[in-house]
C-alpha cells in the first residue's frame, strides 16, 4: 500500500509535468518560463531548490553525529546564499536579461572566460544532483522492502527524474514544485508533531535540548577551528551564488522586485523549516536512543525513514514518503536543468557556424539533459561505492564554483576596473592553489577552497591592476 501510494504520487507529478509542457513554445519558455512567474511560485522554487534530500536525510544525520558544527555549511551557509543573492545580486543580474549566468562572463569578459566558468559551474552540479538521485534510490530501496537495491533504485530514479524534467523544462518545475513544497512542509510538520506527542509534546523536547546544550559547540573554538568553520560556511554561502539554478529561478520572475524578494524569502523559509527534520531526529533520540544509536552506526542518512517506520502508523509513513519523494523529484529536476542549460547555451551553442533555430536549440538542450542525467547516474553509483555521504557530496559540489566563478562575478558586477586579464588570473590562480592544497593537504582542518578563494581574489586584483596600468601607459604613449 505504501509503495502503491508513492507510485501514484509520482505518476501524478508526471501528469502535471505533461500538462505544464503545453506552455513551452520556445527555448526561452523552456529556460526561463517566459519570465512571467509570480512571487509565490518563484519563492517556492527558491525554497524547494535547497529543501531536498540533504535537508531531510543528510542534515539530521550530520547533526546527530557532529552536533551544531555540522550545520554551519548547511543550512546556515545555504540559507545565507539565497539571502545574499537576493540583496546584492538578483536585481543587477535580472536587468541584464540573460538566458544563463554564463552569459554574464561572456558579456563582461570574453568567450574563453564564459567557457571555463560554464564548464566549472556545470561540473559542480554532478555532486548536488547525484546526492538527490542517491536519496531517491534509497527511498525506492526502502519502499520496495529491499527487493530493489539502492543501485537499481538510483538507475530507476534517474529515469523518472529525466522524464519528469525533459518534457516541460522550467515550467514543469515551477508548477509541480509549488504544489509539492506546500505538501512537504505540512506533511513533515504533522509528522514532527506526532513524534513529539510520544514524549509529551514539543515543549519537553525543546527543554531537553536546552538542558543538554544540544546546540552548543562540543569543543573549544581555537583560531584554526574558527577559520575552518568560516570556510565551511562560505563554501555554500559564496560558492552557491554563481550557480545557474539560483539564477534561473530569479530570472523566471515577472519583475526584478520579485527576483529580489523571492530569494530573500526563500532563504529565510529554508532556515526556518530546516529546523523540522532536526527536531524530528532529536525527538527520535529521546523516544528510542538505542535504536537511533544503532542506525547512526550503520546508515545515519536513513535515520528518519527508519524511525518513522518503527514509531508511526502506516498513514504517517505514507505522508512522509510521499512528501520526501516529491521534494527530491522537484529538487532533482531543477538542478538537472541548470547544468544542461549552461552546457547548451555557453559551451555547445557557440560551436555551430550558423545560429540555431528555437526548435534545434530545444532539441539540443533535451539531448544534453539526457547525457547529463546518465553522467549523474554514473557519479551517484561511483560515490555509493566510495561510501560518500549525501552531505559530503553537496558540500563538495560548491568548492569549484567558489574558487573559479565567485570572484569574477563579484568583481564584474561591483568593480569597474575588473577586466578579462584579471579574470584569467583569478580563475587560473584560484584553481591551481585549490587543487594543489587538496593534493598536498587532503586532511587539513581548513579546507583547501579557502586558500583557493584567497588566491582567486589576489589574481583578480593584481591582474586587473596590471592590465589597467598597461592600458593607461599605452594610451599616454599614443597621445
Amino acid at each position: 500500500m505504501l509503495l502503491a501510494f508513492v507510485v501514484v504520487y509520482i505518476l501524478m507529478s508526471l501528469a502535471v509535468s505533461l500538462w505544464a509542457a503545453r506552455r513551452v513554445h520556445s527555448a526561452r519558455d523552456f529556460y526561463t518560463a517566459g519570465r512571467s512567474l509570480p512571487l509565490s511560485m518563484v519563492t517556492a522554487m527558491m525554497f524547494a531548490g535547497w529543501f531536498g534530500a540533504e535537508t531531510v536525510l543528510g542534515i539530521p544525520a550530520t547533526f546527530m553525529e557532529d552536533g551544531v558544527i555540522g550545520l554551519i555549511s548547511d543550512p546556515l551557509g545555504a540559507a545565507a546564499c539565497l539571502i545574499i543573492f537576493g540583496v546584492f545580486f538578483a536585481r543587477r543580474l535580472y536587468r541584464l536579461n540573460m538566458m544563463t549566468i554564463g552569459d554574464f562572463y561572456r558579456r563582461r569578459y570574453d568567450r574563453g572566460i564564459e567557457v571555463l566558468t560554464g564548464f566549472a559551474i556545470a561540473l559542480s552540479y554532478l555532486g548536488w544532483v547525484a546526492a538527490q538521485i542517491t536519496a531517491l534510490g534509497m527511498m525506492i530501496h526502502l519502499l520496495s522492502g529491499n527487493l530493489v537495491s539502492v543501485e537499481q533504485g538510483i538507475m530507476l530514479g534517474t529515469g523518472i527524474v529525466l522524464i519528469y524534467t525533459i518534457v516541460g523544462g522550467l515550467w514543469s518545475v515551477a508548477i509541480t514544485t509549488s504544489i509539492q513544497i506546500v505538501i512537504t512542509v505540512i506533511s513533515l510538520s504533522c509528522i514532527a508533531w506526532l513524534l513529539a506527542s510520544q514524549v509529551g509534546g514539543i515543549e519537553p523536547v525543546i527543554d531537553h535540548a536546552i538542558a543538554n546544550n544540544a546546540f552548543s559547540l562540543k569543543e573549544e573554538v581555537t583560531p584554526l577551528l574558527a577559520l575552518a568553520m568560516l570556510t565551511s560556511f562560505i563554501t555554500l554561502a559564496f560558492g552557491s551564488v554563481p550557480q545557474q539554478d539560483v539564477f534561473q529561478r530569479a530570472n523566471a520572475a515577472r519583475n526584478e522586485n520579485i527576483a529580489v524578494w523571492s530569494a530573500i524569502l526563500g532563504g529565510s523559509l529554508y532556515l526556518l523549516f530546516t529546523a523540522v527534520p532536526l527536531f524530528m531526529a532529536y525527538t527520535a533520540n529521546l523516544i528510542n536512543p538505542e535504536f537511533v544509536s544503532h542506525i547512526m552506526q550503520t546508515d545515519g542518512e536513513s535515520l528518519l525513514p527508519r524511525v518513522i517506520e518503527q514509531q508511526l502508523p502506516l498513514f504517517a509513513q505514507v505522508i512522509f514518503y510521499g512528501a520526501l519523494v516529491g521534494v527530491i523529484m522537484g529538487t532533482s529536476a531543477s538542478t538537472l536543468l541548470a547544468p544542461s542549460f549552461m552546457i547548451t547555451e555557453n559551451l555547445l551553442k557557440g560551436l555551430f557556424t550558423r545560429p540555431l533555430s528555437d526548435k534545434q536549440l530545444l532539441l539540443l538542450t533535451r539531448a544534453v539533459l539526457t547525457g547529463f542525467a546518465v553522467l549523474v547516474c554514473w557519479y551517484a553509483l561511483w560515490s555509493r561505492e566510495q561510501d560518500t555521504g549525501i552531505h559530503a557530496m553537496v558540500e563538495a559540489a560548491y568548492k569549484v564554483t567558489l574558487v573559479v566563478a565567485f570572484v569574477p562575478l563579484v568583481a564584474g558586477l561591483f568593480w569597474a576596473k575588473a577586466n578579462k586579464v584579471g579574470a584569467w588570473w583569478s580563475i587560473l590562480l584560484g584553481l591551481s592553489v585549490w587543487i594543489g592544497c587538496e593534493l598536498a593537504f587532503p586532511d587539513a582542518l581548513v579546507g583547501a577552497q579557502w586558500w583557493g578563494l584567497l588566491a582567486s581574489t589576489l589574481g583578480m586584483v593584481v591582474g586587473s591592476r596590471f592590465a589597467w596600468k598597461e592600458t593607461q601607459t599605452l594610451q599616454q604613449y599614443r597621445l
